[in-house]
This record gives structure tokens, sequence and C-alpha cells, in this order.
């Protein structure tokens, strides 16, 4: 259980100096600090310093007696096991994080990478199925990948056996990049030590949250899969069962706002339940790379720029400062004294939450709004 500390949850200044993103990744890796904690720690102090610093009071006032925050040992030790793999430290809001994460409101403050960290910021779509795919699925995967790499997608994955395998294998010349659900350092499954290998050594990249040197255990995949969702554009489920892991990620992807799309399959197929009943709730039908290309279109088209680091999150040089006042008085209107959720607010304007978010950072900083817990907002008495 997460300690509870309710603060702001604007994304932190990245660190600058050495000092301060050892800071960042011990207030990380402390005992019940997860990533909303983190976040509210970092609004609330400023500095993951300070945050250290009174992370044992918090704890206390929560209850737990005897805290102890990771240890500076500990911290040296991932570093160290870090740089001696090759891997490379990105913190949130620097200029080798995925843009496309930015707008994650659980969006990992650390990455840990191995390879080539310009790739993560180019147009992704993931590919995701069944580990026990079919030779048909297989072949899909590849003819799907095979056309969006002439598109110029990269294509996101996690490594896991079957359809992932195939994404990954058929995009290692054209571009990849594999979400791990333990360190980035350990190669798992065993059978695809080489594959990962060669992601890294044709220019793409291995990424994962985790510290390095974990084992990755099964908690940690419903996690990975909504940073795979995160990274792309769109999710396209080639097989999955009806209870699985691709699933998980199609729903995080809607979630997020990332289009989703799947492979019909036969009825009596245990691995097409999953895909089929995506198509049933909605998902776009998926029949050759035409389909994923026309429905991309339109989004390719629409989707805003994300700010990059050191760009103010309101400045917005394709609105102007009338349509800005609009639509903070459009805000204002929708709220009151009740707390409403951010996303409903959203889906109540119809925008989308690269427009909103800004304007709503606008307002809470010139004192109109309030942001509560839970991702509410209310006006400011």
């Amino acid at each position: 259980m997460a300690l509870e500390h309710n603060s702001s949850t604007h994304p932190p200044i990245p660190p600058t100096t050495e000092d301060q993103r050892f800071d960042w990744l011990r207030l990380l890796r402390s005992r019940r600090v997860g990533i909303s904690t983190f976040y509210r720690l970092m609004g609330e102090y400023g500095s993951a310093s300070l945050a250290l610093e009174h992370l044992p009071e918090i704890a206390k006032a929560a209850g737990v007696d005897a805290y102890q925050i990771c240890p500076e040992a500990v911290v040296r030790a991932e570093l160290a096991a870090g740089e001696a793999a090759g891997a490379r430290l990105i913190a949130r809001g620097s200029d080798a994080y995925p843009e496309a994460l930015l707008d994650l409101e659980d969006a990992p403050p650390l990455l840990w990478v191995l390879g080539d960290t310009n790739i993560l910021n180019k147009p992704q779509i993931a590919l995701v199925g069944a580990r026990n795919a079919s030779s048909l699925g297989g072949r899909m995967a590849r003819a799907l990948v095979s056309g969006l790499a002439e598109a110029g997608y990269v294509i996101t994955s996690g490594m896991a056996r079957g359809i992932d395998t195939a994404a990954h294998i058929a995009a290692l010349r054209t571009g990849t990049i594999a979400v791990l659900g333990g360190g980035v350092d350990v190669l798992y499954p065993s059978e695809n030590s080489k594959l990962a290998e060669d992601i890294v050594a044709q220019g793409g990249a291995r990424l994962s949250e985790q510290p390095i040197g974990l084992q990755p255990q099964a908690r940690h995949f419903p996690a990975r899969n909504r940073i795979i969702s995160g990274l792309s554009r769109a999710v396209i489920v080639v097989e999955a069962a009806a209870k699985s892991g691709s699933l998980i990620t199609a729903r995080t992807a809607l979630d997020q706002g990332r289009d989703v799309m799947a492979v019909p399959g036969h009825p009596f197929d245990a691995r097409a339940s999953g895909c089929n009943i995506l198509l049933r709730d909605g998902a776009r039908l998926v029949r050759n790379v035409e389909d994923v290309i026309e429905a991309l279109s339109p989004l390719v088209d629409r989707a805003p720029e994300l700010p990059r680091s050191g760009q103010k999150q309101g400045a917005d040089p394709k609105r102007s400062l009338a349509d800005t006042a609009r639509l903070h008085q459009q805000i204002l209107d929708r709220l009151g004294p009740s707390p409403l959720g951010e996303d409903q607010l959203i889906r109540d304007l119809g925008s989308s939450s690269k427009i909103v978010s800004p304007a709503l950072t606008d307002l809470e900083l010139t004192g109109r709004i309030t942001r509560e817990a839970g991702g509410l907002i209310a006006l400011r008495a």
C-alpha cells in the first residue's frame, strides 16, 4: 500500500545534476512510494531531496513505524549496474524521454534504456498477441510489420513468446522497441536472448521502469503493458485469448485515448476469442495493413505536438489568446464547488487531454481551480 499524501501532481522539473538524479531514483525505490506518491511528494516539496527528508515523518503519520528510506548503497549499486550494462537512465521531462508518455498520469518518472534513445520519439505502433501464436497469426504479424515499417512506423511490443517475438524479428531492420517487465538487462524469456541483443545492435531499444537486474514477476506485466500502449499511436492485437495480457494492453490503450485494432479469428479458436471480443466492443477490424494505415491517417493528422522539455505547457502556438480564454471560460462554467473528475470534464468539453490539461494548469496557477486526490478538480472557494 502506497503512502497517502495529498498535494499537487504537476510533472516535476527533470534532474539536471547527478545528485538530483540519485535522489529521484532513491525516492522512487523507497518502500511504499509508488508513481502517484512520487509525483505528490515532488509537487509538495519541490525536490526529491526534500521529499526524502520528510518521508519518514509522512510514513509515521500514516501509521508506518520505523520507516527507512531506500539505502544509498542500493541506489549506488543500481546505477553502477546500469552503467556496466550500458544502459541509460532517463527522467521524465528530459529530451530523451518519450514524448508519447507525457500525457499519462502514471508516466514512469525514470526509465532505463538500452539502445538508441532517438527511436523512442519516432511514431510507434504496438503489435501484441498470444504467446502460443498460430502459424497464421505469425504470418499476419510479419505482414503488418512489413507494411507499417514501410509507412515509417516503429514497432513496439513486449518481447514475449509468440506474436511479440514475430513482430520484433520482422521489425529488426526498420526499428523496434521492446518494453520489459523486468530489468532492462534481464533477457526474458531466455530463448529471446539473441533477439534482445539484436534489437539493440540493429538500432532499436529495450526499456523498463524496473530496477536493473530485477527478474520479471507476473505483477509487473500489467504495468509494463501501460507503457507499451502509452508509447504507441495505436495497439493492434493479432491473436489473444479472452483472458490475456494482450487484452489488458488493449483496455489500457482505450483508457489512454489510443486506438485499438484487432485481427478477427475463427469463433472456435480460443486464440481468437479475445480479438473477437474487442471487435464486438468497437475495436477497428484489421484484415491487412491498408486497414491500419487508413485508420491511422486521421490520427496522425489530428495529433498535436506534445510539449518538449522547457516549453510551457499552456503555450500552444496553434491556439490564439481568444481561443485559450474561451476554453478557460468553458472549463470554469462546467466546474463548481463539488469536485469533478478530469476525465469527465474532458468528455463534457468534447476535447482531448492534450488541449484541456495545459488549460487546467493555467487555471490552477492563477488560483481559479484546485486539484484534489484522485484526479478531481473543483472551483477554488
